[in-house]
């Protein structure tokens, strides 16, 4: 399920190097360990030398070179350590018993020593106490000051972080050393509290505190040396003695000496750019019994807790209990305990169970991870036995095989929905994802794939240009249903109990709420709204209504309001003219070549109804942008619509002959014209367009695919539909055998009266050259005078057929009222008096057996 890429080995990144340059003096290298992990990606480790010293170093991966930073003359236990930004100070916590010798005679358990180390020069003690110290250098981005300084901080298992500023000055034009170190300016940042993490990629410090209540407060430092609390969170958690005996640090670096019996509540909490938040937490595990961990999503404002049976196992007799790991990965939250399950938890769309991944035994199993892993920030896992380093990433080959038939529903539209949102398809992917349609193209019970696959690719492209349409778009076909398929509403084996959470305070200056304190400000404020209107996510049924209005209007030639209709028609414009600049010269499909009325009026409809809605929730991004919005919305539809049939196109091998209904269909047309269908049902039931000529293409694949009384029956049914650029190739293209006659008064029968009379003048048969000419003769009679004079007639017109009287004195008379009357099938330039006199006369013959029709 997760891919592990290895960023840092300790045996191959830094033993081999050291060993290469240690050997000559006959040093061995012993037991090296990774203390910490700074934010530029540099691994500060140890490593013990046969000759009894203790070395720290770094390890760089950009230039994948390592650097000796300081070396104790003993052997001594590193319990944390940290860098700072321009390499010039080590901060190093060094835990003691109560026996030694030496330099560093120990008179307490934990020593913090401040080193300067370019060059290797001055000690100073920061702390000597009996309880553990944590040290951590800040790593602020660049500001404008002349000042040489860095920031440390020191958190203390008594409660409390300080924060030193250390004002460092240059002698002899190289040496880095600092100034005045006897009296080091110090401020207090937290106090009382039972846990804290660091977050060294965004500089904050997280700290829990339990006066009254538990609450989560967020401390952020800033690059001019400032700090202040811009965050507090209230929280239900267990009691005091449940959550832990002692401090909990988390990102601190890494203690090898700890203790490993560790009763306490595991906590770590996650943000992202886009304003998320998580607060994780979790009891201690113990074996045989059920699994709890919460997850509680602050940008939501509720939180679920999940309960999980394990599985009865041969328990580790030195791990009595163990927790869950919690890793970060942007759009989920990945909850993973070894040998039993990995839970991948949607943070953004936690509405249905649905969209989260449960798997358990081998298909939860994470390979070459030890049981001593810490989630690093930055996505990353520490495996502390190993010295191992790894960044995580979704594997998307095993997401493809969870969209196998064997696996639950609930499962292959969790991995389909993670493939289209989160992983943002290459076209390797996206190809294997529409074969794998192809080849499973009917709907599934619980959701439609063909649908949640346009949804959710929809959602990926829009949310890429505009986040604030996160709860406004729909994302998943689902929620379209009326009611909710059990298979989609619960996990078997996982209980899910979902709570509110109290409303968080952001306590910033508001000059200081930049960037991140920002952003999730505005999702905040935007949850708060969403919650107190109703229906705020847009739904496509909405459409339904006024389409079927409109539907009927076409069908019964009755028009629109001039103004409706020229809004509808100007909305179509402006979708169409975006998708005309996709260069459709490359393109294979036969689209987009028609003008088709149908398409066209729901292409309008949907942009007008969407803008609608989103004025009205989201009217601070304007007028404009909201218009843009909606049409690149229309527009990607039909590109993505058009992109999956150009795939399947040439996956089939088909050409430019499709479109000859003269001959049968092959098994690969048939193919096409299945996936064509179940997109085109797809697509009725969310009420979406399609591309101008996809119904017309669709009705050649189906004339050459399907029986005619099948043909004729989707037709019927609604399924079909007769395109006027359909049926004048069907009239053009096929000969007037029996079939291909009966197939086409079939659809002359069917056609509207109007299309009826424009379609059939391309049809070359004598029945219908009949009503044809009968249709002329009539409309050039019924206004002619009831006083028929025969001295009117101009007899000095010669016919063709002087010897048949009858026929002679009807086109004397046609001919004397087509000159004063407007030719009625000018538009039809072979339609005229000579027309009808030769289709006259070869009726009469017929009828009169003399010719066979």
């Amino acid at each position: 399920m997760l891919r592990l890429n290895p960023t840092f080995d300790t045996r191959k990144d830094v033993v081999a190097s050291i060993l290469a340059k240690e050997e000559r003096a006959n040093i061995g290298v012993l037991e090296p360990r990774i203390l910490s992990v700074e934010k530029d990606g540099g691994v500060v480790y140890s490593w013990r030398g046969a000759t009894g010293t203790t070395r720290i170093g770094k390890y760089d991966p950009h230039s994948t070179e390592n650097k000796l930073l300081y070396t104790f003359d003993k052997q001594v236990c590193v319990s944390s350590c940290s860098l700072n930004k321009e390499e010039t100070l080590l901060a190093v916590s060094l835990s003691q018993s109560t026996q030694g010798d030496g330099r560093f005679k120990p008179v307490s358990k934990c020593l913090t020593l401040l080193i300067e180390i370019h060059p290797i020069n001055n000690t100073k003690v920061l702390k000597a106490v009996d309880c553990k110290v944590k040290v951590q250098f800040l790593y602020p981005k660049a500001c404008r000051t002349t000042v040489l300084e860095s920031h440390l901080l020191l958190a203390a298992e008594d409660g409390y972080v300080d924060q030193y500023h250390i004002t460092l000055t240059r002698q002899e034009g190289y040496r880095v050393v600092m100034q005045n170190p006897e009296r080091l300016s110090r401020e207090r940042v937290a106090e009382d509290f039972s846990w804290v993490q660091w977050d060294s990629d965004t500089q904050r410090l997280f700290y829990l505190t339990a006066r009254e209540k538990h609450t989560l407060k967020c401390v952020q430092f800033y690059p001019d040396r400032n700090f202040e609390t811009v965050f507090e969170l209230p929280l239900e958690m267990p009691s005091v003695s449940c959550v832990t005996s002692s401090v909990r640090f988390v990102n601190f670096g890494y203690d090898h000496y700890q203790d490993m019996k560790d009763e306490g509540l595991r906590l770590e909490v996650f943000t992202s750019p886009t304003g998320t938040m998580c607060v994780c937490y979790s009891p201690p595990v113990h074996w045989h019994k059920a699994a709890t961990y919460t997850i509680a999503f602050v940008h939501r404002g509720c939180s679920k807790t999940f309960t999980v049976s394990l599985e009865k196992g041969s328990a580790p007799a030195n791990l009595p209990t163990v927790h869950p790991i919690f890793i970060h990965l942007d759009y989920y939250i990945v909850v993973y305990l070894a040998d039993h399950f990995l839970h991948l938890i949607n943070c953004r769309q936690q509405d249905l169970l649905c969209y989260s991944l449960f798997l358990s035994g081998a298909d939860g199993h994470i390979e070459a991870l030890g049981r001593e892993v810490v989630s690093v920030s930055g996505s990353r896992l520490l495996d502390v036995r190993a010295g191992k380093m790894y960044t995580i990433e979704l594997n998307p080959d095993f997401l493809l095989e969870l969209l196998s038939s064997a696996r639950p529903e609930a499962q292959r539209l969790a991995a389909l929905h993670c493939m289209l949102v989160y992983l943002q398809p290459n076209p390797v992917m996206e190809l294997k994802i529409i074969n794998w349609i192809s080849e499973n193209v009917m709907s599934f019970d619980a959701f439609d794939q063909i649908q949640e696959f346009i949804l959710a690719s929809l959602y990926r492209i829009s949310n890429q240009q505009c986040v604030s349409l996160d709860k406004l778009l729909p994302y998943s076909c689902v929620f379209e249903k009326k009611e909710l398929p059990v298979a989609l509403t619960a996990i078997p084996g996982v209980k899910c109990t979902p709570e509110l959470l109290c409303q968080p305070i952001i306590k910033g200056k508001p000059k200081s709420l930049q960037g991140y304190w920002e952003e999730l400000q505005l999702v905040l404020d935007r949850m708060r709204y969403f919650e107190a209107v109703p229906s705020p996510r847009f739904r496509t049924s909405l459409i339904k209504e006024d389409w079927d209005r409109f539907q009927a209007a076409m069908n019964s030639e009755k028009k629109k309001s001039p103004h409706c209709h020229r809004q509808i028609e100007e909305n179509t414009k402006k979708v169409l003219s975006m998708v005309d600049t996709w260069r459709l010269d490359k393109r294979v499909v036969p689209l987009f070549q028609e003008e088709d009325q149908q398409q066209r009026v729901l292409v309008g409809l949907m942009v007008d109804k969407l803008r609608e809605h989103l004025n009205r929730h989201l009217s601070r991004l304007g007028k404009k942008k909201i218009d843009l919005l909606v049409v690149n919305y229309a527009a990607k539809l039909l590109e993505l619509v058009w992109h999956v049939l150009e795939l399947m196109w040439q996956k089939l091998k088909l050409g430019p002959w499709v479109l000859c209904i003269k001959q049968q269909g092959s098994s690969e047309e048939w193919a096409m014209f299945h996936v064509m269908f179940r997109i085109l049902e797809a697509t009725k039931g969310l009420c979406l367009p399609l591309p101008p000529g996809y119904s017309t293409l669709l009705s050649v694949l189906g004339v050459r695919c399907l029986p005619q009384h099948t043909f004729l029956q989707y037709v019927d049914h609604g399924l079909l539909q007769l395109t006027e650029p359909f049926v004048s190739r069907l009239m053009t293209d096929l000969d007037n055998s029996d079939a291909n006659e009966q197939l086409k008064f079939s659809i002359l029968k069917r056609l509207p009266e109007h299309m009826e009379q424009k379609v059939s003048q391309q049809w070359d048969h004598p029945i219908n050259s009949a009503c044809i000419s009968r249709e002329y003769v009539r409309t050039l009679l019924e206004k002619y005078s009831e006083n028929r004079d025969s001295a009117l007639l101009d007899y000095g017109k010669s016919c063709s057929f002087p010897d048949f009287l009858p026929l002679n004195y009807l086109t004397k008379i046609l001919w004397n009222r087509e000159e004063q009357a407007q030719n009625p099938f000018e538009e039809q330039e072979n339609v005229d008096v000579r027309f009808v006199e030769e289709m006259a006369l070869k009726q009469t013959q017929i009828k009169l057996g003399f010719e066979v029709k």
